[in-house]
């Protein structure tokens, strides 16, 4: 059983910044890629980042694109998103989940973790 646990989250002011972590246990972490996806209320969840198994492919959405990083750590089983410049609009549940391949996607998620509330004020 895959077990992933995100933390890091809580509440900032428009412009600062956050790193989210999400611990991996279960599954051989450096040989599966990750992302990290977000739901704010009342919408759907969507993709916000994903990397491959090496950290050596990356994808982001184009809302998040040059101010969030994704990360990985192969050696401590653990995933980061260093998030800059936040905007009000980032106010969702961010959630970390592993990908049943290598390579990095938007799609094909087979393990989520339960969240981390991110909160941006204006």
């Amino acid at each position: 059983q895959v077990q992933l646990v995100e933390s890091g989250g809580g509440l900032v002011q428009a412009g600062g910044s956050l790193r989210l972590s999400c611990a991996a246990s279960g599954r051989i972490f450096s040989t599966y890629a990750m992302g990290w996806f977000r739901q704010a209320p009342g919408k759907e969840r969507e993709f916000v980042a994903a990397i491959s198994w090496n950290g050596a492919g990356t994808y982001y959405a184009d809302s998040v694109k040059g101010r969030f990083t994704i990360s990985r750590d192969n050696a401590k089983s653990t995933l980061y998103l260093q998030m800059n410049s936040l905007k009000p609009e980032d106010t969702a549940v961010y959630y970390c989940a592993s990908r049943p391949s290598s390579t990095a996607a938007m799609t094909n998620y087979d393990y989520w973790g339960q969240g981390t509330q991110v909160t941006v004020s204006s």
